[in-house]
């Protein structure tokens, strides 16, 4: 356990979710002896959300989680299903391709080896809250809804709806695409807008007999959007269903919820797309789906300010864009290289009146990864766009194509360790 020191900073993290808890992990790990800060949890929700899809862990983010003490628990757990490569079908013709985290020698990517983990976000935030549980300088408070943020050279104060207020001498807006600390405070005129596309997914149940057509988890290709199919657990006994497709926007977060809540429709839906696959088992997996949710994918625009003189964004706070395969490892990177950067400043006295020197030169080091992960994203959108018949033929010669081009520049960032990377500063 780190207990809180006197002469660590006080620090409020603005949202209780996957950012927020390792960024208060990170802090703390990464805190110079002597000084670890006091970090308090705000949380708008009444308790943690832990309903969500499957998302997929790589190698470079494993090896952050490992290093924050939560991937261990998920072993213990039994959370998750290692996925040793990733399988690309196209629903009417077959397999086109696939992408490796075996590594040279099959036990992984990088020093020591990681593959990639599919595990629920529900199952990851729990992993990550036992964590934080375990650090005696860390609180967290759920049901705290946050009205005005006052900044002064010295502090900033957040003011919540029931009346009381919190203060520290800095303050991480963790709190995802509808920020309240980007929208109140630090970029108010930067709204996320929809992307067009959104993402419908459920959890199928199988007999230990169904047969599907991918060893782990499968991409698969279809003229109207993409659809994922995986396993998530050790058992093997349910397979994640996920389609991200074009969908016509409803105008409102409101309007969303309410589409989404009709799980029949949104499961018809996905069968209008998919339904004429040649895959055997794609029709069956969607029937078998439950608890189908319809998820509109958000994003921000490419460049925008994450700062002030005493508030940070990261995460999706500051850079929301559409899934490209490694979105939750952005994340767990932003955590890991602003806490060292503000250890770093931290070692050097705290020099200056506030924290725009750590503040700059974690966005000297971010911003250029974050804008290359931008243009990514917008590939995504496209290949899940709706397709006539030459469209969709087209795709399925490109994707093998740049799975191949790109393999060396993935298996880089799969091996690079952000806890000990040269951060320029």
């Amino acid at each position: 356990m780190a207990p809180p020191s006197a002469d660590g900073l006080k620090v409020i993290i603005l949202g209780g979710g996957i950012a927020g808890l390792t960024t208060a992990l990170a802090l703390t790990k990464f805190a110079p002896p002597g000084k670890v800060p006091q970090i308090d949890i705000y949380e708008i929700r009444p308790e943690p959300a832990v309903i969500g899809g499957a998302v997929n862990l790589t190698p470079n983010a494993l090896r952050m989680l490992d290093y924050l003490g939560c991937l261990q628990i998920m072993k213990d757990r039994d959370y998750g299903k290692t996925i040793d490569y990733l399988e690309v079908f196209d629903v009417y013709s077959g397999k086109l391709a696939e992408s490796s985290f075996r590594g040279p020698e099959g036990k992984g990517v990088g020093d020591p080896p990681y593959k990639a983990l599919r595990i629920t976000r529900g199952d990851a935030l729990k992993a990550v809250l036992a964590a934080v549980d375990a650090q005696e300088n860390i609180t967290m408070t759920c049901g705290k809804r946050t009205v005005r943020i006052d900044e002064q050279p010295d502090n900033v104060t957040i003011h919540f709806d029931d009346g009381e207020s919190a203060t520290a001498e800095l303050l991480m807006g963790c709190d995802g695409i509808h920020s309240v600390v980007r929208l109140k405070h630090v970029e108010p005129e930067r709204k996320a807008t929809y992307s067009g596309v959104a993402n419908a997914f459920g959890f199928a149940p199988i007999e230990k007999d169904f047969k599907v057509h991918f060893e782990c988890t499968a991409i698969n290709f279809a003229r109207r959007g993409m659809l994922l199919t995986s396993y998530y657990n050790t058992k093997m006994d349910s397979v994640y269903v996920g389609g991200l497709m074009q969908v016509p926007d409803v105008g409102s977060r409101d309007g969303w919820k309410s589409v989404g809540a009709d799980a029949d429709k949104t499961r018809q839906s996905l069968l209008d797309r998919f339904g004429d696959a040649k895959i055997p088992c794609i029709v069956p997996l969607i029937e078998k789906a439950e608890d189908f949710f319809l998820w509109p994918v958000y994003t921000l625009t490419k460049y925008g300010k994450w700062s002030t003189d005493r508030v940070m964004l990261l995460g999706d706070a500051a850079h929301a864009m559409p899934p490209q395969g490694e979105s939750t490892g952005i994340v767990f990177e932003d955590t890991v290289l602003f806490s060292r950067c503000l250890t770093r400043w931290i070692e050097k006295g705290r020099p200056g009146p506030n924290l725009r020197e750590p503040f700059e030169a974690y966005e000297a080091l971010r911003k250029k990864r974050i804008e290359v992960a931008f243009d990514e994203s917008k590939n995504v959108v496209s290949t899940v766009s709706d397709a006539g018949w030459f469209g969709h033929t087209l795709k399925t010669y490109i994707v093998p194509w740049f799975l191949w081009f790109t393999h060396g520049y993935r298996e880089k960032h799969f091996r690079e360790d952000v806890t000990t990377s040269d951060i320029k500063y």
